[in-house]
Protein backbone atom coordinates (compact mmCIF):
# COMPACT_ATOMS: atom_id res chain seq x y z
CA UNK A 1 0.00 0.00 0.00
CA UNK A 2 1.62 3.07 -1.04
CA UNK A 3 1.77 6.33 1.09
CA UNK A 4 -1.23 8.29 -0.19
CA UNK A 5 -3.56 5.10 -0.41
CA UNK A 6 -2.86 4.76 3.53
CA UNK A 7 -3.67 8.65 4.53
CA UNK A 8 -6.78 8.21 2.47
CA UNK A 9 -7.90 5.71 4.25
CA UNK A 10 -7.09 7.50 7.72
CA UNK A 11 -7.94 10.64 6.81
CA UNK A 12 -11.76 10.49 8.30
CA UNK A 13 -10.12 9.33 11.69
CA UNK A 14 -10.63 11.47 14.56
CA UNK A 15 -8.34 9.65 16.87
CA UNK A 16 -5.13 11.40 18.17
CA UNK A 17 -1.61 10.76 19.10
CA UNK A 18 0.11 13.27 21.60
CA UNK A 19 3.11 11.47 21.40
CA UNK A 20 6.49 12.80 20.45
CA UNK A 21 9.13 10.30 19.28
CA UNK A 22 12.95 10.33 20.18
CA UNK A 23 14.11 14.27 21.80
CA UNK A 24 11.65 16.34 20.34
CA UNK A 25 9.64 14.03 18.25
CA UNK A 26 10.52 15.83 14.87
CA UNK A 27 11.51 12.29 12.84
CA UNK A 28 8.89 10.97 10.57
CA UNK A 29 8.41 7.16 9.59
CA UNK A 30 9.71 7.73 5.82
CA UNK A 31 12.74 7.37 3.69
CA UNK A 32 12.49 10.00 1.12
CA UNK A 33 10.46 12.97 3.26
CA UNK A 34 10.57 15.30 0.02
CA UNK A 35 8.97 13.42 -1.89
CA UNK A 36 6.70 12.38 0.63
CA UNK A 37 6.11 16.21 0.94
CA UNK A 38 4.96 16.68 -2.79
CA UNK A 39 2.68 13.66 -2.40
CA UNK A 40 0.82 14.53 0.69
CA UNK A 41 1.07 18.16 -0.68
CA UNK A 42 -0.80 16.96 -4.06
CA UNK A 43 -3.89 15.36 -1.87
CA UNK A 44 -4.52 18.45 0.35
CA UNK A 45 -5.23 20.41 -2.67
CA UNK A 46 -7.48 17.67 -4.31
CA UNK A 47 -9.01 17.05 -0.72
CA UNK A 48 -9.03 20.32 1.74
CA UNK A 49 -10.64 18.21 4.31
CA UNK A 50 -8.34 15.84 5.20
CA UNK A 51 -7.16 17.26 7.91
CA UNK A 52 -4.74 14.54 9.46
CA UNK A 53 -2.87 14.53 6.04
CA UNK A 54 -2.93 18.49 6.73
CA UNK A 55 -1.45 17.97 9.83
CA UNK A 56 1.08 15.18 8.53
CA UNK A 57 2.05 18.10 6.13
CA UNK A 58 2.93 20.73 8.43
CA UNK A 59 5.47 18.53 10.28
CA UNK A 60 7.01 17.45 7.24
CA UNK A 61 7.79 21.13 6.45
CA UNK A 62 8.88 21.37 10.19
CA UNK A 63 11.38 18.49 9.92
CA UNK A 64 12.99 20.11 6.73
CA UNK A 65 13.38 23.40 8.60
CA UNK A 66 10.79 25.22 6.39
CA UNK A 67 9.39 25.89 9.93
CA UNK A 68 7.24 29.39 7.91
CA UNK A 69 5.15 27.10 5.83
CA UNK A 70 4.68 24.51 8.86
CA UNK A 71 3.06 27.67 10.71
CA UNK A 72 1.09 28.63 8.34
CA UNK A 73 -0.54 25.60 7.99
CA UNK A 74 -1.36 25.20 11.26
CA UNK A 75 -2.89 28.79 11.37
CA UNK A 76 -5.17 28.03 8.33
CA UNK A 77 -6.56 25.22 10.56
CA UNK A 78 -6.75 27.45 13.76
CA UNK A 79 -8.94 29.75 12.19
CA UNK A 80 -11.17 27.43 10.34
CA UNK A 81 -14.77 27.54 10.63
CA UNK A 82 -16.71 24.53 12.34
CA UNK A 83 -12.97 22.54 13.20
CA UNK A 84 -13.59 20.16 15.30
CA UNK A 85 -11.97 20.83 19.47
CA UNK A 86 -9.55 17.67 19.10
CA UNK A 87 -8.59 18.72 15.78
CA UNK A 88 -7.86 22.16 16.68
CA UNK A 89 -6.13 20.95 19.80
CA UNK A 90 -3.39 19.10 17.48
CA UNK A 91 -3.12 22.08 15.37
CA UNK A 92 -2.25 24.60 18.60
CA UNK A 93 0.02 21.92 19.62
CA UNK A 94 1.91 21.72 16.64
CA UNK A 95 1.45 24.97 16.18
CA UNK A 96 3.58 25.33 19.49
CA UNK A 97 6.34 22.98 18.81
CA UNK A 98 7.03 25.10 14.88
CA UNK A 99 7.34 28.10 17.14
CA UNK A 100 10.23 26.25 19.50
CA UNK A 101 11.82 24.59 16.72
CA UNK A 102 11.84 28.28 14.97
CA UNK A 103 13.39 30.06 18.57
CA UNK A 104 10.11 31.71 19.28
CA UNK A 105 9.45 30.86 22.99
CA UNK A 106 6.93 33.09 24.04
CA UNK A 107 4.42 31.80 21.18
CA UNK A 108 5.02 28.62 21.65
CA UNK A 109 4.45 29.06 25.25
CA UNK A 110 1.06 30.66 24.31
CA UNK A 111 -0.18 27.62 21.95
CA UNK A 112 0.94 25.50 24.24
CA UNK A 113 -1.87 26.96 26.75
CA UNK A 114 -4.44 27.06 24.35
CA UNK A 115 -3.56 23.44 23.41
CA UNK A 116 -3.89 22.61 27.52
CA UNK A 117 -6.86 24.66 27.50
CA UNK A 118 -8.72 22.36 24.43
CA UNK A 119 -7.49 19.45 25.84
CA UNK A 120 -6.21 19.31 29.56
CA UNK A 121 -3.46 17.83 30.68
CA UNK A 122 -2.23 15.78 28.01
CA UNK A 123 1.28 14.66 29.18
CA UNK A 124 2.81 15.45 25.73
CA UNK A 125 1.82 18.94 26.07
CA UNK A 126 2.66 19.13 29.56
CA UNK A 127 6.33 17.34 27.83
CA UNK A 128 6.67 20.46 25.20
CA UNK A 129 5.88 22.82 28.44
CA UNK A 130 8.48 21.55 30.17
CA UNK A 131 11.03 21.67 27.95
CA UNK A 132 10.26 24.94 27.10
CA UNK A 133 10.13 26.19 30.47
CA UNK A 134 13.45 24.05 31.08
CA UNK A 135 15.00 26.39 27.83
CA UNK A 136 13.58 29.85 28.93
CA UNK A 137 15.38 28.89 32.48
CA UNK A 138 12.35 28.59 34.07
CA UNK A 139 13.38 26.20 36.69
CA UNK A 140 11.12 25.73 39.14
CA UNK A 141 8.30 25.32 36.46
CA UNK A 142 9.98 22.99 34.63
CA UNK A 143 10.29 20.89 38.41
CA UNK A 144 6.63 21.11 38.67
CA UNK A 145 5.58 19.75 34.92
CA UNK A 146 7.56 16.78 35.32
CA UNK A 147 6.42 16.40 39.02
CA UNK A 148 2.84 16.19 37.12
CA UNK A 149 4.28 13.87 34.40
CA UNK A 150 5.18 11.39 37.69
CA UNK A 151 9.19 11.87 36.12
CA UNK A 152 11.17 12.65 39.39
CA UNK A 153 14.75 12.09 37.54
CA UNK A 154 14.28 15.36 35.80
CA UNK A 155 11.98 17.03 38.42
CA UNK A 156 14.99 16.32 40.78
CA UNK A 157 17.16 18.18 38.41
CA UNK A 158 15.67 21.28 37.66
CA UNK A 159 14.91 21.45 41.54
CA UNK A 160 18.64 21.50 41.79
CA UNK A 161 18.91 24.50 38.82
CA UNK A 162 16.99 26.57 41.14
CA UNK A 163 18.48 25.62 44.46
CA UNK A 164 21.96 26.71 42.65
CA UNK A 165 20.61 29.79 41.42
CA UNK A 166 19.34 30.29 45.02
CA UNK A 167 22.53 29.75 46.54
CA UNK A 168 24.18 32.17 43.58
CA UNK A 169 22.17 35.09 45.08
CA UNK A 170 22.83 34.73 48.58
CA UNK A 171 19.27 32.65 49.89
CA UNK A 172 20.97 29.34 51.04
CA UNK A 173 17.94 28.19 53.04
CA UNK A 174 16.00 28.17 50.65
CA UNK A 175 18.22 26.75 48.57
CA UNK A 176 18.34 24.21 50.98
CA UNK A 177 14.66 24.02 51.20
CA UNK A 178 14.63 22.91 47.00
CA UNK A 179 17.88 20.46 47.32
CA UNK A 180 15.68 18.77 50.20
CA UNK A 181 12.93 18.57 47.89
CA UNK A 182 15.33 17.29 45.26
CA UNK A 183 16.76 14.27 47.62
CA UNK A 184 13.07 13.66 48.85
CA UNK A 185 11.43 13.20 45.01
CA UNK A 186 14.36 10.88 43.75
CA UNK A 187 16.81 9.98 45.90
CA UNK A 188 19.28 8.57 43.75
CA UNK A 189 19.81 12.52 42.29
CA UNK A 190 23.67 12.34 41.77
CA UNK A 191 23.24 16.39 41.12
CA UNK A 192 21.22 16.99 44.23
CA UNK A 193 23.79 14.95 46.23
CA UNK A 194 26.79 16.62 44.50
CA UNK A 195 25.29 20.17 45.51
CA UNK A 196 24.65 19.02 48.67
CA UNK A 197 28.49 17.98 49.11
CA UNK A 198 29.85 21.40 47.63
CA UNK A 199 27.40 23.34 49.94
CA UNK A 200 28.96 21.27 53.65
CA UNK A 201 32.20 22.30 51.90
CA UNK A 202 31.65 26.21 51.08
CA UNK A 203 29.86 26.00 54.93
CA UNK A 204 33.07 24.50 56.08
CA UNK A 205 31.37 21.69 58.13
CA UNK A 206 33.34 18.59 57.87
CA UNK A 207 30.67 16.71 60.07
CA UNK A 208 27.53 17.67 57.74
CA UNK A 209 30.41 16.63 54.95
CA UNK A 210 30.52 13.38 56.15
CA UNK A 211 27.13 12.78 56.87
CA UNK A 212 26.07 13.86 53.15
CA UNK A 213 28.89 11.66 51.88
CA UNK A 214 27.41 8.27 53.56
CA UNK A 215 23.91 9.28 52.39
CA UNK A 216 24.76 9.59 48.71
CA UNK A 217 27.02 6.79 48.20
CA UNK A 218 24.30 4.57 50.21
CA UNK A 219 21.13 6.09 47.78
CA UNK A 220 23.01 6.58 44.42
CA UNK A 221 23.37 4.12 41.93
CA UNK A 222 26.25 2.95 42.47
CA UNK A 223 27.82 3.51 38.67
CA UNK A 224 27.16 6.99 39.23
CA UNK A 225 28.66 7.83 42.40
CA UNK A 226 31.87 9.23 40.58
CA UNK A 227 29.55 12.08 39.67
CA UNK A 228 29.19 13.94 43.12
CA UNK A 229 33.10 12.86 43.53
CA UNK A 230 34.05 14.86 40.76
CA UNK A 231 32.28 17.61 41.97
CA UNK A 232 33.70 17.67 45.65
CA UNK A 233 37.17 17.51 44.16
CA UNK A 234 35.94 19.85 41.77
CA UNK A 235 34.61 22.13 44.39
CA UNK A 236 37.60 21.87 46.64
CA UNK A 237 40.67 22.43 43.46
CA UNK A 238 38.08 26.21 43.01
CA UNK A 239 38.06 27.18 46.51
CA UNK A 240 42.16 26.88 46.04
CA UNK A 241 42.17 28.83 42.98
CA UNK A 242 39.75 31.61 43.65
CA UNK A 243 41.94 34.37 44.11
CA UNK A 244 44.68 33.20 46.54
CA UNK A 245 41.68 33.31 49.76
CA UNK A 246 41.62 30.78 52.30
CA UNK A 247 39.67 27.51 51.66
CA UNK A 248 36.38 26.94 53.51
CA UNK A 249 38.27 23.82 54.85
CA UNK A 250 41.45 22.35 56.01
CA UNK A 251 43.03 19.66 53.93
CA UNK A 252 43.03 17.18 57.53
CA UNK A 253 39.07 18.42 58.21
CA UNK A 254 37.98 17.42 54.28
CA UNK A 255 40.50 14.23 54.40
CA UNK A 256 39.34 13.14 57.49
CA UNK A 257 35.55 13.80 56.02
CA UNK A 258 35.99 11.83 52.82
CA UNK A 259 38.72 9.25 52.65
CA UNK A 260 37.73 7.41 56.18
CA UNK A 261 33.71 7.33 54.56
CA UNK A 262 35.39 5.93 51.00
CA UNK A 263 36.94 3.20 52.93
CA UNK A 264 33.82 1.91 54.76
CA UNK A 265 32.69 1.00 51.19
CA UNK A 266 32.84 -2.18 49.44
CA UNK A 267 35.74 -2.57 47.23
CA UNK A 268 35.05 -0.31 44.01
CA UNK A 269 37.51 0.85 41.36
CA UNK A 270 35.91 4.20 41.21
CA UNK A 271 35.76 5.13 44.61
CA UNK A 272 39.36 4.21 45.41
CA UNK A 273 40.24 6.56 42.18
CA UNK A 274 38.88 9.67 43.82
CA UNK A 275 40.33 8.88 46.97
CA UNK A 276 43.87 9.14 45.58
CA UNK A 277 42.64 12.07 43.32
CA UNK A 278 41.35 14.05 46.54
CA UNK A 279 44.65 12.82 48.36
CA UNK A 280 46.79 14.15 45.97
CA UNK A 281 44.81 17.57 46.16
CA UNK A 282 45.65 17.29 49.27
CA UNK A 283 49.65 16.81 49.27
CA UNK A 284 49.60 13.25 50.43
CA UNK A 285 51.40 11.37 47.66
CA UNK A 286 52.51 7.94 49.53
CA UNK A 287 48.25 7.14 50.48
CA UNK A 288 47.04 8.33 47.29
CA UNK A 289 49.94 5.55 45.42
CA UNK A 290 48.37 3.27 47.72
CA UNK A 291 44.83 4.07 46.89
CA UNK A 292 45.77 3.80 43.00
CA UNK A 293 47.30 0.38 43.25
CA UNK A 294 44.66 -0.73 45.48
CA UNK A 295 42.74 0.47 41.87
CA UNK A 296 44.75 -1.24 39.32
CA UNK A 297 44.19 -4.71 41.49
CA UNK A 298 40.40 -4.16 41.03
CA UNK A 299 41.05 -2.69 37.35
CA UNK A 300 44.38 -3.30 35.83
CA UNK A 301 43.74 -1.51 32.27
CA UNK A 302 42.53 0.95 33.85
CA UNK A 303 44.42 3.70 31.97
CA UNK A 304 43.97 7.05 34.16
CA UNK A 305 45.03 5.39 37.34
CA UNK A 306 47.84 3.71 35.69
CA UNK A 307 49.27 7.01 33.94
CA UNK A 308 48.76 8.65 37.79
CA UNK A 309 50.76 5.64 39.42
CA UNK A 310 53.61 6.71 36.64
CA UNK A 311 53.69 10.24 37.11
CA UNK A 312 53.87 9.45 40.72
CA UNK A 313 57.18 6.96 40.69
CA UNK A 314 58.92 8.39 37.39
CA UNK A 315 61.22 10.96 39.82
CA UNK A 316 62.50 7.53 41.06
CA UNK A 317 63.80 6.35 37.51
CA UNK A 318 66.46 7.90 35.41
CA UNK A 319 65.94 9.70 32.58
CA UNK A 320 67.60 11.56 29.86
CA UNK A 321 66.32 14.81 29.31
CA UNK A 322 65.45 14.11 25.96
CA UNK A 323 63.56 11.17 27.23
CA UNK A 324 62.15 12.91 29.93
CA UNK A 325 60.71 15.73 27.43
CA UNK A 326 59.24 13.50 25.25
CA UNK A 327 57.22 11.95 28.26
CA UNK A 328 55.95 15.13 29.80
CA UNK A 329 54.24 15.52 26.55
CA UNK A 330 52.52 12.42 25.77
CA UNK A 331 51.73 12.20 29.57
CA UNK A 332 50.02 15.46 29.22
CA UNK A 333 48.06 14.77 26.14
CA UNK A 334 46.90 11.59 27.86
CA UNK A 335 45.57 13.65 30.63
CA UNK A 336 43.09 15.62 28.44
CA UNK A 337 41.54 12.56 26.70
CA UNK A 338 37.72 12.68 27.77
CA UNK A 339 36.95 10.91 30.77
CA UNK A 340 33.47 10.26 30.18
CA UNK A 341 31.16 8.68 27.91
CA UNK A 342 27.63 8.42 27.32
CA UNK A 343 26.47 4.88 27.25
CA UNK A 344 23.52 5.24 25.20
CA UNK A 345 25.13 7.39 22.06
CA UNK A 346 29.11 7.14 22.90
CA UNK A 347 29.50 11.29 22.96
CA UNK A 348 32.47 11.69 24.84
CA UNK A 349 32.99 14.82 27.12
CA UNK A 350 35.34 15.85 30.01
CA UNK A 351 32.71 17.59 32.00
CA UNK A 352 30.00 15.89 33.81
CA UNK A 353 26.74 16.10 32.45
CA UNK A 354 23.17 15.04 33.74
CA UNK A 355 21.11 15.07 30.42
CA UNK A 356 23.29 14.05 27.48
CA UNK A 357 24.33 17.23 25.32
CA UNK A 358 23.36 14.63 21.98
CA UNK A 359 20.70 11.43 22.64
CA UNK A 360 19.30 13.51 25.24
CA UNK A 361 19.75 10.80 27.71
CA UNK A 362 19.19 11.10 31.35
CA UNK A 363 22.13 10.04 33.49
CA UNK A 364 23.81 7.96 31.26
CA UNK A 365 27.14 9.17 31.66
CA UNK A 366 29.60 6.61 32.45
CA UNK A 367 33.66 6.94 33.13
CA UNK A 368 35.55 5.27 30.44
CA UNK A 369 37.81 2.82 32.20
CA UNK A 370 40.07 1.97 28.97
CA UNK A 371 40.70 3.74 25.27
CA UNK A 372 38.04 1.70 23.66
CA UNK A 373 34.58 3.00 25.09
Amino acid sequence: MSLLDFLRRGKNSTRFEFTPGPGEGETLPVQDTRAAIDELSQVVRNNPEAVEIYLALGSLYRSQGEIERAIQIRNNLIVRQGLDSKFRARAWFELGRDFRRGGFLDRAAHAFDQARNLMGDRPAILLEQALLAADGGEFERAADLYGRLGRPLPQAHYLVRRAQELTESGDAPQAGSFLRKAVKVYPASVEAWAEHLAMAYRDGSASQLKTSLRDALAKADPAMRFVFLEGLIESAAGARRDGGEAAPMSNSDLLQAVVPTLAEQEPDVLLYFYGARLLLQCGQRLEARSWLEKTLVLRPDFWLARLEVFRLTKDEQSFTPFFKEQLEFFMDKARRLRRFVCRSCGLKRDAVFYLCPRCRSWHSIAFRYDFSQ
